[in-house]
């Protein structure tokens, strides 16, 4: 019971589903002491905030108790996220990923005056750091994570660019070093003070406290200024090309194979399968989808949670609708020799949080996935994801 309780902690303390109020109101929550610690960062610097200093110190120890809590409990349930590890490696990989240490980062400031004194101011000004915590807001929207998810696919082009403007960055300043240090001593003192004049040339439309006198000088600056225009586009042109290429890859499943959206979806249970012999109230299934009927030896079984499957069982798997206007949409997949999921892991796929996959068909028997399984060319997906269905067609299973 202790292991269930923990479990469903866990649960409440991930990204809510939509059934699931109280994990919803977990998250909403966690929201909210974000946004109200950025405004008590932000209203403190003003000095007709002296008089609100004890309201926001009250708002801030509440929020920093609630950070705190959370933590703990991500701490205590880390085995959950990492359901591979061991429990003390789990909690380990949790303290020190980007995650955790935007956690720890958020609150620990703040009780470190308790322990040194002498470091009230100091510690003070590293509090500033809980404004990090706004990172922690990406994990609830799939929006914010596409930006995540395009740098890093596009990382090796962007390297490639930065590392092209660095080098015409130390050109250039070596270059007008050369031209510009007789004529002007004091300003273009030594190379440094020509890569300051390339960055500010190359990045922006320069500060004016560095620029050429001469007449060569500044017929370089022209052609630099032109090359910087160039190089800065170029980032620019990798991440808008990235963002479309994630956007599809997310929303269109039809460019590499065929997907039909459906309703129903048959399920033999044959000798073997994970199924066999369980009870209908254990059942592995997904949030939101339903065991209609089992079809046996030609009869109709409408299924109870003490109903177990037997061999030869035909189920048939329903999406479960919500409010006549909000439903499950079953797409089935499959994977051709040139898909950019076959050969991948689950876990390391592009796809929304929205979206599970909910079994694979391989070579006529059925896979239970996770997150280790590898797709293979040939296999045929079932996904589940939910959206906005009107006026649906009944499906003939």
């Amino acid at each position: 019971m202790r292991r269930i309780s923990k479990k469903r902690v866990f649960d409440i303390i991930q990204i809510g589903q939509d059934k699931d109020w109280i994990s919803r109101l977990f998250d909403i929550a966690v929201i909210v002491m974000i946004l109200s610690n950025l405004f008590i960062a932000i209203f403190e610097t003003f000095d007709s905030s002296q008089p609100y200093w004890p309201i926001l110190d009250t708002v801030e120890l509440a929020t920093v108790v609630g950070f705190t809590i959370e933590y703990v409990l991500r701490l205590w349930t880390a085995e959950f996220l990492y359901p591979m590890d061991h429990r003390g490696w789990a909690m380990l990989r949790y303290i020190f990923s980007f995650a955790g240490i935007v956690d720890l980062v958020s609150f620990l400031p703040y009780y470190l005056p308790v322990f040194f004194p002498t470091g009230v101011v100091a510690f003070r000004m590293f509090r500033v750091i809980r404004i990090l915590r706004l990172f922690r807001v990406n994990a609830y929207y799939d929006a914010l994570n596409v930006i995540g998810d395009v740098v890093k696919s596009k990382r090796d082009q962007l390297l490639s660019s930065i590392f092209i403007i660095l080098v015409l960055m130390v050109a250039s300043s070596l270059c007008m070093y050369s031209l510009e240090h007789e004529v002007q001593p004091e300003v273009f003192q030594n190379a440094f003070s020509g890569f300051w004049w390339a960055v500010s040339t190359l990045l922006t439309v320069g500060y004016g406290d560095i620029y050429p006198v001469t007449m060569a000088g500044r017929i370089f600056g022209i052609l630099i200024t032109f090359l910087g225009v160039g190089m800065v586009a170029i980032p620019t042109g990798i991440l808008s090309a990235g963002f479309v290429e994630q956007y599809t890859r997310l929303k269109s499943f039809s460019d590499y194979s065929l997907a039909t959206d459906i309703r129903f979806v048959r399920l033999p249970v044959h000798e073997g399968h994970p199924w066999e012999s369980l009870a209908v109230k254990d059942l592995p299934l997904p949030p939101g989808l339903i065991l209609a009927i089992i079809q046996r030896k030609g009869e109709v079984i409408v299924p109870r949670g003490d109903t177990v499957l037997a061999t030869g069982d035909q189920l048939v798997l329903g999406a479960e609708a919500f409010q006549d206007e909000v439903g499950i949409t079953l797409k089935e997949l499959v994977l051709k020799d040139h898909h950019p999921w076959a050969g991948q892991q689950i876990k390391d796929l592009d796809i929304s949080r929205q979206t599970l996959i909910v079994m694979v068909r391989r070579e006529g028997r059925v896979v239970i996935p996770n997150g280790s399984l590898r797709l293979l060319p040939g296999d045929t997906l079932l996904i589940y994801s939910k959206r906005l269905i009107r006026n649906t067609q009944s499906v003939e299973i």
